[in-house]
């Protein structure tokens, strides 16, 4: 039987297939969820900043793109998995708020560019995003097939 165990804001988990991971609160800040079918291992991380290195205070890794895809991964092949094996789905990166053209403002922007940095480096290839718009989203990652159930207010649900 599978558990549906939550991700909080600046957290994340990695789980084994059959379970299901969900975070929700996604505006600006990116879910990012990792996959390696082959272990039947995988991961949600619920990042708030792009990254770690200006941070006044970074001791919460889970909460930067660049730290909290480092210590997920790390976390995952403790657990059997193959960093060439990983795949991932990104969802979030809103614009909240119109708050000017600044780019120092557009964080959800800043964010899903510093993910797909990230994991680019880390070569792991992006299969599906949904990333951008003006609207929150809710998302559920099944470890076991794979799929990540995007829930929006006013714009219903898909999966990729």
């Amino acid at each position: 039987m599978s558990e549906l165990l939550q991700v909080g804001m600046a957290d994340f988990k990695v789980a084994r297939a059959p379970d299901r991971l969900i975070t929700a609160g996604l505006g600006s800040c990116i879910g990012i969820c990792l996959l390696d079918k082959v272990a039947k291992v995988g991961g949600m991380a619920h990042i708030m900043l792009p990254s770690s290195e200006r941070a006044r205070s970074n001791q919460n890794r889970a909460k930067f793109a660049d730290t909290a895809i480092e210590d997920m991964i790390a976390l995952m092949v403790k657990m059997g998995s193959s960093p060439k094996r990983i795949t991932a789905k990104i969802a979030g990166g809103a614009q909240m708020f119109n708050i000017g053209s600044s780019d120092v403002m557009k964080i959800g922007e800043r964010n899903a560019k510093a993910v797909v940095e990230v994991l680019g480096k880390n070569g792991i290839p992006i299969l599906a995003q949904d990333t951008g718009g003006n609207f929150g989203r809710t998302i559920i990652f099944d470890t076991a097939s794979g799929e990540l159930l995007i829930r929006t207010i006013g714009l219903g649900e898909r999966v990729i």
